[in-house]
Formats: C-alpha cells, structure tokens, sequence
C-alpha cells in the first residue's frame, strides 16, 4: 500500500511539472533585463504616468516543476539507503521502528516525503504581499519616478517567485499617503515600504498599526519613527556622531557650527553639542542663518569676528608705521594681504546644508577670512551631491556618507537598465525592497515582525550595512570622506564591515 502511495506521489509530481510548464511570461528580445534572471520589467514608467494607482508588478507564483524535481530526487534516494532528514530522525528517535540492515523505514520516508510535498505547495501557494507608497504624481513626481524604478530593480534582482510588490501613488500629500495606504491594507499588504514625507508617515502610522502592519518609511524625522514605524532615511546624529568622534580623534578639539534655521538645522547643533562633549572636544559657537540665506553675510561677517579682526590689523599696521624702524618696516611687508589678525575661536566648523542654499553660503567663507587651511570643513550626509563637491572652497573638508564604491555598483546597475542616473534618495527603495524580498526568501510562512525587521546582524544594502534599532532609528556603517578635489572624494575613515553587538546612539 505505501509502494502504491509513492508511486502516486511521483504521478502526482510529474503532473505538477507538466502543469507549471510555462507560467511565466515570455521574454522578448527587445526587452531590457536588469537581472540575473532576465525578466521582463513589468512597472514601465510611462504606465505609471498613466495610471499610477493600479501599478502593480505582475505577481510571480513558485513554479511547481522545481517542487516536483525535489521530491522525485528525494524517492530516488531510497536504495541508497541515506540517512533522512533531521526532521524525520527526530521523528524516529521518539518511537524507533523496525528496519532492515539495508534500507530506511519505509513508512517514516513516504511520510517525508507527503510531508513535504504538502509544505512545498503550501510555501509555493503563499505570496507574500508588500505594498509601496510614492509620490508618483505632484512636485515630488520625478523623485518617485526614480524610487519606483530602484524598486524595481530590486525586485528582479533580489526576489522569488513568492513576492509581490504593489506600488501606489500617494500625490506626496498627506491626505494621499492615508488613501494609498488603506487600499493596500484592504488588499492584504503584509509590510509598507515608505511613504517618503514625515507628515505622510505620521497619517499613515495609525491606520497601519490598527492593521498590525509595520512600515519601512523613506523619511529622516526620527519622531515619526518606533511602534512598527523603521526609518530607513539618512538622519543626523549617527552621521554628527561620527563625524565629531573622527575630527577629535585627527586633533580637532574647538567645533563651531553654521547651519540653516530649519528644524534640520537646529537638531543637527543640539546633536554635535551633545558629540562633542561626549568627544571630549569644546563646543564654542554657533550661527544660525535664515531659511533663504538672505542674512548669511551679516551672519557668517560676526562668525567670523571679522570687524574686531580687521580692526586689529588696521591699529597694529598704524602702530608699525608710527616706530619707522627696520623691524617694523618688515612686519608690515608680513601683514600685506592680510584682512584680519588673529586666529579664529574654532578650529572645525560643520556646515550642515547642501544644494543651492549652502553653495551660495560658502564663498562667504574665506571672504571673511575664515581659511580652510587653518579650519577644518565639517559636513553631513547633505554634501553627498555634485552640486555641494564641485565647491572649490570645500575642497579638504570631510563629511560623512556611504561608500563610494559601494554605491557605484547600484548607480551602473541602475543606469544600464533604465539609461539614466539615479537620484541619490533612490537608493533607499531599493534597500527596502531588497530587505523586504529577502526576508520573504524564509521557510514556512512569510512574516515582517519587529524581530525580523530589526535583526541585530542587520543588512548588506547599496551603501553599506544597516540595521534599525528596537525604536525603529537607523543604524549604518558609514565612512568619512574627504572632498580632495573637484568632484573627487576620498575615504579617510572606512565603514564597517559588520555592527558590534551594542547599538549605536541614534
């Protein structure tokens, strides 16, 4: 009767191939594949402009063929007389029966073997269902645009056939947010990726947690973060802590701060305060200029001391002239080109902006005799753009960002698939949909629990490792990088490599 009962199974198996034949869809040449696997991209970005609240990636089911060809080596290995599975030694040490000298039992091995093929089917019948927010209409359109199709390319390169990604269009509003997320949890969404504003997030947040969903959010405002909400955005301290502890350890001890009056501004100097004291360094000015930097002369003119300085200069020129000596007469030739005298109070200022804002603030610099020979240029994660390293007045200054190589290796891959370079912020799309693909890659049923999500091993993303802590705040292996020339970066302190038990303050 069992004999029979194999024999079944492998029908039963072979008929499952046959059926699985052929599921997927075709390829055609003209298709562009950036995957290992060569799979049709099925999200086009001109389908997103159409219809942006239907796009969702065609769903990929396990092929049944790959099943069947499993269990058949399994029933195959039978006159072999290997040794079963732990599962079913377990099974066999609890009540041993009877056996021969030459084969396995058979009623544990056909019991494996049902077993498996009921686990195998069951695993290949369930999707795991990931739904993600962008704003892929509104004035945030193009960085959505790139998102999705980062997503994308994680979703070829990373997923199985378990996996289904359902984009939405939030208009990057609020009120958009709250109505995508709604109809991806009414449709079973078992994990969000994104929304990429706070206050996206922050309407979001109530209506997933009553579904018990956690969310993946793109956002850097760690207030919106903890109870089910992970913030995979770049934020401030651990990029401040960093910085600061690698300036004090190179000899750095006096910091000053010049930052923007934004919220981001005002958090990033209340974090190097706390850095620098836990750094055993000096915390001793900062200046805050406005939102449009319509004041940041004024500002950087006082940072600067400039007028005492000057007129410091100015008194000993006159004082030098009125001895009409050799000695005199030389030291005035030494204070020809000079604008101020004196040294500065600080010896590291960190500017914490970047773009257009911080580019039209850091000529001002040296203008006011604020030299970068003498002080060092200290930036966060917001100089990591072209715009901000192609400023020849931070040439030698250090900030703290991804690797570039690491890094690197996305942007080609991004670029030979959709013919264009991504926006930085399209890194982290990718990131999370490569983390979500990955932890649906499990055994048994699919889950995106909190000890899943904030595994203390933490991830391998396109910029490096990163991990989120208990209360949802990013964690990254992160460099320090120093601008050597225009648009030339160099790493003077690598990432890490894997995180250390402890967490790091976020």
């Amino acid at each position: 009767m069992r004999i029979q009962h194999i024999v079944a199974l492998i029908m039963l198996s072979l008929l499952l191939g046959a059926c699985g034949a052929g599921s997927l869809p075709p390829q055609r040449s003209q298709d562009k594949a950036p995957s290992a696997q060569e799979r049709t991209i099925v999200a086009q970005k001109d389908e997103v402009a159409a219809a942006p609240e239907v796009l969702e990636p065609e769903p990929l089911v396990a092929q049944k063929d790959e099943v069947t060809a499993v269990l058949i080596a399994k029933v195959e290995e039978v006159p072999e007389a290997r040794e079963p599975e732990p599962v079913v030694v377990a099974a066999m040490k609890a009540e041993p029966p009877a056996r021969d000298s030459e084969g396995l039992p058979l009623a544990n091995l056909t019991e494996a073997v049902e077993a498996e093929l009921e686990q195998g089917l069951l695993r290949a019948s369930e999707t795991a269902k990931v739904g993600l927010l962008l704003p892929l209409t509104g004035p945030l359109a193009g960085e959505g645009a790139a998102l999705l199709d980062a997503a994308q390319l994680a979703l070829f390169e990373v997923a199985d056939e378990r996996f289904r990604l359902e984009p939405r269009d939030t208009g990057g509003s609020a009120e958009g947010a709250l109505s995508a997320a709604e109809n991806l949890l009414a449709d079973g969404a078992e994990l969000l990726l994104g929304p990429l504003l706070s206050e996206e997030v922050r309407a979001v947040t109530p209506v997933a947690r009553a579904s018990g969903v956690n969310m993946v959010a793109f956002s850097t405002d760690t207030d919106v973060a903890g109870e089910g909400v992970y913030l995979l955005g770049h934020t401030s301290r651990q990029q401040v802590d960093r910085l600061v502890t690698f300036a004090v350890a190179n000899g750095l001890t006096r910091f000053a701060v010049l930052a923007p009056s934004t919220p981001y501004g005002r958090s990033v100097v209340s974090q190097t305060r706390e850095a620098v004291a836990v750094g055993g360094g000096e915390f001793v000015r900062v200046a805050f200029y406005a939102a449009d930097a319509s004041d940041a002369d004024d500002v950087v003119r006082d940072l600067a001391d400039y007028n005492q300085r000057h007129g410091a200069l100015v008194a000993q020129r006159n004082a030098l002239r009125e001895r009409d000596d050799e000695i005199s007469v030389r030291a005035l030739r030494r204070l020809e080109g000079l604008d101020t005298l004196g040294d500065l109070v600080f010896d590291a200022l960190l500017l914490p902006d970047g773009g257009e804002r911080l580019r039209q603030v850091v000529p001002l610099l040296p203008y006011y005799d604020i030299d970068p020979a003498k002080v060092r240029f200290l930036g966060t994660g917001l100089w990591d753009n072209p715009e901000t390293l192609s400023e020849p007045t931070l040439v030698g200054g250090w900030y703290v960002g991804p690797s570039p190589d690491a890094r690197a290796g996305f942007v080609g891959r991004f670029e030979q698939a959709y013919g264009y370079t991504p926006q930085r912020i399209a890194s982290l799309a990718y990131d999370a949909t490569a983390l979500a693909a990955a932890l649906s890659r499990g055994q048994g049923s699919v889950t995106f629990d909190a000890e899943s999500l904030a595994s203390p091993r933490g991830f391998f993303g396109t910029g490096g490792i990163f991990r989120f802590s208990p209360e949802g705040l990013p964690e990254r292996g992160l460099a320090v990088l120093e601008i050597s020339g225009r648009d030339e970066v160099r790493i003077v302190s690598p990432p890490l490599e894997r995180f250390a038990a402890s967490r790091a303050r976020n």
